[in-house]
């Protein structure tokens, strides 16, 4: 017989050996039974007990199997999931990119109307982005080109529209900005030629303003800056308002019809007592009840009597620019007339501390008072941009009146 034979016998006798039959003897109250275990049955719940256990086995092997293979799928899946969630990150950037981008151009747009609307009484939509004209009517000066950040051919088209259109609206700033310092240039000049002090006038006008503290914020509560145009507007602006208003309020148009100047301004002579004593003003030497008449612009601030002036008028023309009219002999106006340039306001006469029919003429600037001569003889050219300028001011006044 052979090794092989003889080993399964053995281990079928090893085996048998753990299975033998038991009688199990039980006793419930004095009664004695008997439970015979045979090692068939034995046999049997091993056999059945085995094939449980490598159910159990095998499934917990295939389940293991299982992760294994799927292991890649799920970090490819993962993977997936967390390129899905980057993508929608990028795509909610930059939607709120275009839209703080949009809110931002809205702002440029609402700024640009306000501007020309308010300083220049036009329109800025109905002036072509490609036109080169100043808002004044002359022909820019070339300007250098406005970089700008939003133009990229990477974007997408929507994109690319919003950058258009915030380069158009740069560039409108920058010839919109190239027209008001060629306008505060001229400005200045003829300023100075009136003997005034440009920059002391904006400094005067600039202490005028105040308010609450209130930091800008855009629609969006993250506003971009508007721009090197846009930042230098603002001053630019501001300075041709003041210079140009002032040119406007300056009192340049004869205050009677009448040659004869009487008294000069500075230190004279006094007519009453002969000692030296200043005159602040013009004397215009005249007939009892000539026309006075309003020498620019302005609203009438006072109607009455001031000691030594007699019968006086005075003219608010803004800016710090006040006409006084003295010695007169009646009113034709009330306080609180608006007033037009060479417009009757009284007529002359010779009350208060006179010595004849004349009217007393003077010009105070912020309270002190000036040589109205300077005004009154303007050359040609001053008097050129301050025409300008007045047609600049009363086109925004009728575009306001027509609101």
């Amino acid at each position: 017989m052979s090794s092989k034979t003889t080993g399964l016998r053995h281990w079928r006798q090893r085996v048998s050996a753990l299975f033998q039959d038991h009688e199990i003897f039980v006793r419930t109250h004095g009664h004695v039974r008997f439970l015979r275990v045979s090692a068939v049955w034995q046999k049997r719940v091993a056999l059945i007990a085995g094939l449980v256990l490598l159910a159990w086995a095998g499934a917990t092997l295939a389940v293991l199997v299982n992760q294994l293979l799927t292991a890649d799928e799920r970090a490819a899946v993962a993977q997936q999931q967390a390129a899905a969630a980057a993508s929608e990150a990028r795509i909610a950037k930059y939607r709120d990119r275009v839209a703080e981008t949009a809110a931002d151009l809205e702002e440029r747009q609402a700024l640009l109307e306000s501007v020309a609307e308010t300083h220049f009484g036009i329109d800025p939509s109905a002036v072509p982005a490609e036109a080169s004209t100043k808002a004044d009517g002359h022909t820019a000066t070339s300007t250098v080109p406005i970089k700008t950040s939003a133009i990229n051919p990477d974007l997408p088209p929507e994109a690319r529209v919003l950058a258009r259109l915030e380069a158009r609206q740069e560039a409108f700033s920058a010839r919109l900005l190239a027209a008001v310092r060629g306008r505060v240039t001229k400005a200045e000049t003829a300023v100075a030629a009136l003997g005034l002090n440009p920059d002391a006038l904006v400094r005067s006008a600039a202490a005028g303003r105040g308010g609450p503290f209130i930091p800008y914020r855009g629609r969006m509560g993250k506003a971009k800056a508007l721009g090197p145009s846009f930042a230098a507007l603002d001053g630019a602006l501001f300075r041709m308002e003041v210079l140009e208003r002032t040119l406007v309020a300056v009192p340049s148009g004869n205050p009677a019809n009448v040659l004869m100047m009487s008294s000069g301004f500075g230190y004279r002579r006094d007519p009453f007592t002969g000692a030296g004593a200043m005159h602040a003003g013009l004397d215009f030497r005249g007939p009892i009840g000539t026309p006075i008449l309003a020498a620019a612009p302005g609203r009438v601030s006072f109607v009455g009597v001031k000691s030594g002036y007699g019968n006086v008028v005075e003219v608010d023309h803004g800016q710090g620019i006040l006409t006084r009219y003295a010695h007169l002999s009646g009113f034709t106006t009330k306080v609180g007339t608006q007033v037009t340039a060479g417009q009757q306001i009284a007529k002359m006469g010779s009350t208060g501390r006179s010595t004849g029919s004349h009217l007393h003429f003077e010009v105070r600037l912020n309270g002190e008072a000036v040589n109205p001569r300077r005004f009154l003889e303007a050359k040609a050219d001053v008097l050129e941009v301050k025409d300008d300028a007045r047609q600049r001011v009363g086109s925004v006044a009728a575009a306001r009146g027509a609101r």
